[in-house]
């Protein structure tokens, strides 16, 4: 298993636990927020390097 599957693999193992324990607003909230707070957290030139692969993984 690859290192990123194993790490879906968790993150959808957490995701699951969360709604079981949390209601669901709170879990969505957590998924989504903390990604986005991640994202935040990186300099100009961290975010176009980190475009440009997503962008080359999509095949533009």
């Amino acid at each position: 298993m690859s290192k990123n599957a194993k790490i879906a693999a968790g993150g959808v193992a957490v995701g699951l636990i969360l709604l079981i324990w949390l209601p669901w607003w709170v879990a969505f909230l957590i998924v989504v927020g903390v990604p986005a707070a991640a994202y935040l957290t990186l300099d100009p030139s961290q975010r176009r390097r980190l475009r440009r692969v997503a962008r080359k993984e999509i095949g533009r």
